[in-house]
């Protein structure tokens, strides 16, 4: 058997197998590009890297069996404007910084607390345990001001390799 003839049955049953399946999106990707489309590029956006980045720092670093207070800070360091002015290219920078400017500031600090308790709240379907300026804290109040500052500066040391951390 010649190549010309191996050829021609090869590509007689290409067709048919072609014919009896649906075409698909990826399916004209692939036959467009094989391969050399996204040469050279991630499919997941330098965003969502910086994302899961911190995410994944948070759950190793962070103590937080609620879960609460990872949750609000990944989503505030994600839609801040330093991890944006950065490029996404320091996430853990972004990350230190937006927990040192809480801790710089009592007011964004109990604003922030706030944020996490009422998320707590809408998580377990409770009443949140809203601490009051002057009061002690409830016994029950998982996230506290002295908590949480105490959480995000062992994040900050840990994240600038000071001493101290953890």
């Amino acid at each position: 058997m010649n190549d010309s003839s191996e050829n021609d049955r090869d590509r007689e049953l290409e067709r048919e197998i072609r014919e009896r399946r649906k075409f698909s999106l990826a399916e004209a990707i692939g036959r467009l590009g094989g391969g050399k489309l996204m040469k050279g590029a991630s499919p997941v956006t330098r965003e969502r890297q910086a994302e899961i980045l911190i995410e994944s720092y948070l759950q190793q670093h962070l103590r937080d069996s609620e879960g609460t207070l990872q949750r609000v800070l990944l989503r505030r360091v994600v839609g801040s404007q330093r991890l944006l002015e950065s490029g996404y290219e320091q996430p853990l920078e972004a990350l230190a910084e937006y927990c040192q400017r809480l801790l710089d500031s009592e007011g964004h600090l109990q604003d922030f607390v706030r944020a996490v308790d009422a998320e707590w709240g809408r998580m377990y379907l409770e009443r949140p345990r809203f601490e009051r300026p002057d009061h002690p804290p409830a016994d029950d109040d998982p996230y506290t001001y002295a908590s949480v500052a105490r959480q995000l500066q062992q994040l900050v040391s840990h994240i600038t390799g000071e001493s101290g951390s953890e």
